[in-house]
């Protein structure tokens, strides 16, 4: 691995028990909503902006609740390995739509029994995705 890629990650569950993932342009595979925190910005405030641009959720810094820091090899950025700072949003079922948005392409909320039949980033299926249901 060549670089680091550093970002916020959001592990977004409804009260139905599904879980939000995001699938970028020209992605193949989905991920936690989240990006890339803007210099002098905290990982918190991050994800907070970060949720709302991509997917139109908002929601207040107190609502989030951190899970820690997690590393794996970056799904869109080859030779490159993510470090996410990980929180949990608890959100209502149908709630305020999620639509994609910015550089999101695709988003789908899925249940725990549709995770491995799902794309998912490697840091999103070896570390971040069970928080949704554990």
């Amino acid at each position: 691995m060549t670089g680091q890629v550093h970002v916020s990650a959001a592990v977004v569950v409804d009260d139905a028990g599904r879980a939000l993932v995001v699938r970028k342009h020209g992605a193949t595979v989905f991920q936690q909503p989240g990006g890339k925190p803007d210099p002098g910005e905290s990982a918190l405030d991050a994800v907070v902006r970060e949720l709302a641009e991509e997917t139109g959720i908002v929601a207040e810094p107190a609502a989030f609740r951190p899970l820690g820091r997690f590393t794996d090899a970056a799904a869109n950025e080859p030779d490159h390995i993510v470090v996410a700072d990980a929180y949990v949003l608890r959100v209502a079922a149908g709630s305020g739509s999620a639509t994609a948005a910015a550089e999101i392409a695709e988003l789908r909320w899925i249940a725990e029994h549709e995770v491995d039949d799902t794309p998912l980033a490697p840091l999103s299926r070896n570390h971040l995705i069970r928080f949704a249901w554990h």
